[in-house]
């Protein structure tokens, strides 16, 4: 089994290219323990001196000893979090997205990882219910925190019918061990029709509340439903009222903890309050929005962002038309603001598409699962005006679509030119207008 962690990148200007340390290179340990993965080799360099162990691409061993000054960093990365690689979700929950997928996608996305390492350094959602004793004693002795966790359901009955595992009913005590050794939780759950809503939902908002100030925040996402699911549990999305329902006592309970604990703590996403013909809640109910990557406040943030922006925007610009892309869900918005950006900036023309979801489904109305081919079917020839994507639509780090296509493809098949729009309002103005202007930005 190979030791060690192999380095992915070096920083230009770094501590770790001024020891010439290469891509490829493989660090072996840091001040002579074994590294196992990078929480090992992440403390380790944490210090002001170690000595590095590394072995060459050729065989050749070098110690390399390191001196940096408080808060400096190293500057390598390394390719994977583990020489055994990641840990997998050993579940089988009758809502997951991964097996609603078809062919013919990135081949990362089929991975189901559950890799509690992934969720110190990257926030992804873990179950636990892979954890042996060992682990959780390392993540309490170590103090790894915080963790993001996939909660679904306090009841351990009710939790262990929807992941098909019985380990995953030993979630509240693993939740409450970790509390009382004050690691941080931000939790999550995936809310189901019929099988962890009404008071099922209640009992695991409350117990989950109760573990406050460990437990940070909780978010509430409704299930993804794609029309891939034959031979799947049958499944149902929320209807309007229900959502209605929902966000009445989700108010009540955002009521109840900012009155005892000083923070929300429970948080909807933004695909209820569309669902529901709601305005999205002022940027005070979502406190610091401690889960924005779950789609949790992304909505009010953005607009809340463009506000700020929208009395600084220019009076008149050279003439230039601009197509805007995102999903049906985001429709209505959208068009209102390019509504307003037309009246009020002379020489701008904005076009919205808002993309049906043909490649997973019409149930599937987020801007973030939208595909190349998808946004090329229903674009047609740009005759090489420019349009605008939003990031959620591609490849955290590189520009790649979920069905594995690239946005230079995208760029020629409709004979238009692409601009990536950061999850931002302002980064959207600017993008519209074309170049960027001095403005506050949200805070």
């Amino acid at each position: 089994m190979p030791r060690g962690l192999v380095v992915a990148a070096v920083n230009p200007g770094s501590i770790a290219e001024e020891m010439e340390i290469q891509v490829g290179d493989r660090v072996l340990s840091v001040d002579e323990e074994e590294l196992n993965d990078i929480i090992d080799f992440q403390f380790g360099i944490s210090e002001e001196e170690f000595t590095l162990f590394i072995e060459k691409p050729n065989g050749e061993l070098w110690e390399i000893e390191i001196e940096k000054d408080p808060g400096e960093f190293l500057g390598l990365e390394v390719e994977t979090i583990s020489a055994k690689g990641l840990k997998v979700c050993r579940n089988n929950c009758t809502f997951c997205f991964i097996a609603q997928m078809p062919k013919g996608m990135r081949a990362t996305l089929y991975d189901k990882d559950d890799d509690y390492r992934l969720s110190l350094t990257q926030g992804s959602f873990i179950t636990l219910s892979n954890l042996n004793e060992q682990e959780i004693e390392r993540i309490l002795r170590m103090h790894l925190s915080p963790l993001y966790i996939s909660v679904h359901a306090w009841n351990p009955e009710v939790r262990a019918r929807l992941m098909k595992n019985p380990h995953a009913g030993k979630l509240p005590e693993q939740i409450k061990r970790f509390a009382e050794a004050g690691i941080v939780v931000h939790a999550q759950v995936v809310l189901v029709p019929d099988h962890n809503d009404g008071d099922v939902l209640r009992e695991t908002i409350e117990r989950l509340a109760e573990l406050y100030p460990s437990v940070q925040s909780i978010a509430v996402v409704p299930v993804g439903l794609t029309r891939y699911r034959e031979h799947l549990t049958p499944l149902r999305g929320f209807s309007s009222t229900e959502a209605n329902g929902i966000l009445d006592q989700a108010e009540r309970w955002q009521k109840e903890f900012f009155e005892r604990v000083g923070r929300r703590l429970v948080y909807f996403a933004d695909e209820f309050y569309v669902l529901a013909g709601r305005e999205f809640p002022e940027v005070a109910v979502y406190d610091d929005f401690p889960q924005l990557e779950n789609g949790v406040g992304m909505a009010r943030k953005f607009i809340t962002e463009i506000e700020d922006g929208w009395k600084q925007l220019p009076e008149t610009i050279s003439e230039r038309h601009v197509h805007l892309i995102t999903g049906t869900s985001a429709q209505e918005l959208f068009e209102l603001w390019c509504g307003r950006l037309m009246e009020q900036v002379s020489g701008l023309k904005l076009t919205v598409h808002a993309i049906h979801n043909d490649f997973f489904g019409s149930s599937v109305t987020a801007a973030g699962l939208v595909t190349a081919q998808d946004v090329a079917h229903q674009l047609g020839d740009l005759f090489g005006e420019e349009f605008l994507l939003p990031r959620v639509m591609l490849k955290a780090d590189e520009d790649i679509f979920l069905d594995d296509l690239s946005v230079k493809w995208l760029e020629e098949k409709v004979n238009g030119k692409a601009r990536i729009v950061e999850n931002d309002g302002l980064s959207f103005l600017e993008q519209v207008i074309g170049y960027s202007w001095e403005v506050k930005r949200f805070e």
